[in-house]
């Protein structure tokens, strides 16, 4: 019941979006470094197609790439602004996950107790 399709795909969603937070910190970090590509995680297109392919989520690793945006002067393309919403927005959604993840607990304890 803990393995169910939906509590791997809330698994695997929050380990990409704790990556995300990771590379968010360090493009922030490197702000200011000569030739710093900014990094960017993508997991959520292959999570999606995994549950509606009907494969395991728990196969989808989150891939970090580095941006092709372009760059300033000194080579570095990292945007104080984009990581901050970015940042704000994983923020978010790693705490809708972590809810979903604690609904289901608070059902399954439910269902334990005998609905008390």
């Amino acid at each position: 019941m803990l393995d169910d399709v939906a509590s791997s795909a809330v698994r695997v969603a929050l380990k990409g979006l704790a990556q995300r937070q990771r590379v968010i910190a360090d493009n922030i970090a490197n702000v200011e470094t000569p030739r710093f590509l900014a990094g960017r995680v993508q997991f959520e297109d292959a999570l999606r197609t995994a549950v509606e392919d009907g494969t395991s989520p728990q196969e989808v690793t989150p891939e970090v790439a580095r941006s092709l945006e372009p760059t300033r002067e000194n080579g570095n393309n990292v945007n104080l602004d984009h990581e901050t919403l970015t940042h704000m927005d994983t923020v978010l959604r790693y705490q809708t996950m972590l809810k979903a993840l604690d609904s289901k607990y608070s059902l399954l304890r439910s269902v334990i107790r005998g609905g008390a």
